[in-house]
């Protein structure tokens, strides 16, 4: 009987040790398909977050310059007209336009005769020495003392005259820095300041002439060219640049977005809202006066869906801006 009982007793103790490894599997099987689900939700999570697609250019610290652009005629500085101290017929011209002439040069021969009257021709002589730049005389016209024969230009000072709308008017005085090109020599810059500013502005045209003197390197300036001046109206030494297109303006803010690197994963980029404060802005180049330092990545293209702290992809670094000025010498 005790064997019968021993033997009862012994098969329930093995039953209760196979429930109870059964139930130990069946909690460990559990745990392993929970963290497996968990890793494969963050692996999902992470999939998901959306990178956008962006191109970028660095901030940079350089001169800018906020400038006006004009057009005008170069002219002489001094110019004077060559008159005869008769009337009467011109027989002979003796220069050309373009040719150089010294004070008391003779210009041009003029006969005061008139019928019944024979006089000796006169000689209307240059009264500076400098360029003939204008001769409207010809042989065979008669003129009278009021009749320029010639025009001279004196000495080698050029200026170009421009004529400023009234709006311009306000940004417009003595010393400010000209950029001057011409069609003549394409590529190349001449420079020069405002000499002279018109106290008046003219009635029918609302327009005020503002004469810049010239700096005629090599000579190669003339009279009569058509040139473009570009007036320098402010110029920063310093400034932060960068492209226009970067500067998003929503909801009354100016902002850029900054690139920077992911604190959890360096090799992850993100970006960062910044507000700026913008200066001038002048040929697709803004000034900031606030808000963003030199050299610092910034969104040029791409920013309409990006929020702060979105995770980007730079497919393209774009050249930053021009930072070196043109030669001034």
């Amino acid at each position: 009987m005790n064997n019968e009982q021993s033997a009862i007793s012994n098969c329930q103790h093995t039953t209760i040790h196979k429930k109870l490894n059964f139930i130990l599997v069946l909690i460990i099987a559990s745990f392993i398909l929970i963290a497996c689900n968990r890793g494969e939700s963050a692996a999902q999570a992470e999939f998901n977050v959306p990178v956008f697609a962006v191109n970028t250019t660095f901030a940079v610290q350089g001169p800018l310059q906020d400038y006006i652009t004009f057009s005008g005629d170069i002219v002489a500085e001094s110019s004077v007209d060559v008159f005869s101290d008769a009337a009467g017929r011109i027989t002979d011209i003796f220069v050309s336009v373009g040719d150089r002439v010294g004070a008391g040069t003779p210009i041009a021969s003029v006969d005061p005769s008139r019928p019944g009257m024979t006089f000796m021709p006169g000689i209307a002589t240059s009264p500076i020495a400098g360029t003939i730049v204008a001769l409207p005389a010809q042989v065979g016209m008669m003129i009278t003392q009021a009749v320029p024969l010639a025009r001279i230009a004196g000495g080698g000072a050029l200026e170009v005259r421009l004529h400023v709308a009234e709006r311009f008017i306000s940004q417009m005085s003595l010393g400010l820095s000209c950029e001057i090109t011409l069609d003549a020599w394409p590529g190349e810059v001449f420079f020069g300041n405002i000499s002279e500013v018109s106290p008046v502005v003219d009635l029918a045209s609302r327009t005020m002439e503002v004469r810049v003197s010239a700096r005629n390197t090599g000579g190669r300036l003339r009279p009569g060219m058509f040139a473009r001046v570009r007036v320098i109206t402010e110029s920063k030494d310093n400034a932060i640049k960068v492209p226009a297109a970067a500067v998003v303006n929503r909801f009354g803010e100016q902002y850029v977005f900054v690139v920077e690197q992911d604190e959890e994963d360096p090799e992850i980029n993100i970006v960062r809202r910044r507000i700026v404060v913008p200066g001038i802005s002048i040929g697709g180049i803004t000034e900031i006066q606030s808000g963003l330092a030199p050299n610092e990545e910034v969104v040029l293209r791409g920013q309409t869906m990006l929020n702060d702290g979105s995770r980007v992809n730079i497919v393209n670094l774009a050249a930053p801006v021009e930072v070196t000025p043109p030669d001034s010498n």
